[in-house]
Order: C-alpha cells, then structure tokens, then sequence
C-alpha cells in the first residue's frame, strides 16, 4: 500500500478491513504530514510490516513511487502479492474465497472497482465505467520473471506490465474505491490532474473535466 495524508480518510477502514487476510504488510508512506505513518503502526500491531517513510512525496513521478513499492514488497520474498490503495476496501467475500483462490491455478486474481460518489452510491455515466472491467489486484509473484512498467509519471498503474502474461480469473469479490466519495477530495484530484497533467497526455482530458460535474450520475451500492 502506498498512503499520504490519510489519517482522517479512510486508512483505518481499509487495514481493520484488510488485516484478517495478510500475513505482512509493505507500506510506503510517501511523505505525510500528518499521523498517518503511526496509525499504521498502530493498527497492524502484531503483523510483520515494513513501513518506509519518504520525507518528501514522490507522486509527480508515479512510475517511480510505483517501483520502490515493487522493490520494498518483493525485497520480502511474498508468494502473493494484494495490492490496495488506502481508499479502497475489499468486500468481504474476499475473507471467504481467499484459500481457495491461492490455492487455485491461477497467477493474477481480476476484481472490479467501483468509484464511490459518496458513502453509499457510485458514479456511472460514459466518463466513469471502471467498474465494468476487471482489472489485477492480487498476483503470484515469479522470482524469475522479468518485470517491466509502463513509464509514465501519472496512470502507470499498480503493477508492472509484465503481469498481463500470469494465467488469469476475473472474480466476484468488489473493490469499493473512496477516492472521489467526498467533495474536498474530488476538488483535491481536480487540482492534482491539473497540476501534473494539464494537458492530459496520459489521462483522460474530459474525465478530468467531468470531476467536478454538480449532478453526475450515481447508482446505490447493493451488497
């Protein structure tokens, strides 16, 4: 997992979430200013956890802050491998199906996400479908495999590129993503894209636009 500032969002949700299912956990604190870094510590009191402070962020260059949380993860030599953001929670079906899925044939395990508008509903219209794909969130980890990213410095995604060669399932466990779920983190994004990609060259220029949307289309979440 990679955090920055997330005391007061939604950090302690996910690891009470997540705990139950790891046997260790690789943190890089990408240069918090607030507690973030020490409620980490204390909520996975008792799991082995490697947390690794940057003093200053290093999210301009997101390939490369993806590269230190590849090294720092598989410097611990994992079988497996979950990679989650810390605004995104597993449903809790995941707990159940956790055995059989790392013990089934398959190298890559596919869940779908859905971008939380608020607490209970999530956005979709022709800008937000992410949901409708399943995309990598736990994967084996092959020492002997070459691995390589997509070099960019925004959207090169969690993984290296190398993964899309793992034999593969799509399953039903859910990622509920609360990354847009409040207005102040919504204008913060905002910000952000505009900051570090204005001219959209490796994103998406009318997604970006449409953050800030004042009706957007959002649907209840059933479980």
């Amino acid at each position: 997992m990679i955090v920055c500032n997330e005391e007061r969002r939604y950090l302690r949700q996910a690891l009470e979430t997540h705990r139950p299912w790891i046997d260790q956990a690789v943190i890089i604190d990408d240069g918090s200013t607030d507690g973030t870094a020490a409620l980490c510590r204390e909520l996975l009191d008792g799991i082995p956890l490697v947390l690794v402070e940057n003093p200053v962020s290093r999210f301009s260059d997101e390939v490369r802050l993806r590269k230190q949380q590849w090294e720092e993860t598989i410097a611990t030599n994992p079988e497996w491998i979950l990679n989650l953001d810390a605004d995104e929670i597993l449903t809790a079906d995941f707990g159940e199906l956790r055995d059989e899925l790392l013990n089934g044939t398959e190298e890559a395990i596919y869940f779908r996400l859905f971008d939380m508008w608020n607490e209970t509903a999530y956005r979709e219209d022709a800008f937000w479908q992410a949901h409708a794909y399943y995309r990598p969130f736990l994967i084996k980890y092959r020492p002997s495999m070459s691995y390589e990213w997509k070099e960019t410095p925004q959207h090169c995604g969690r993984f290296p590129l190398s993964i899309q060669h793992l034999p593969y399932a799509c399953h039903v466990p859910r990622v509920k993503h609360y990354g847009w779920a409040r207005e102040e983190d919504r204008v913060r994004k905002y910000v952000r894209y505009q900051t570090l990609d204005p001219e959209a060259r490796y994103g998406w220029k009318e997604q970006y636009e449409s953050i800030l949307d004042a009706e957007p289309r959002l649907v209840p979440w059933t479980d």
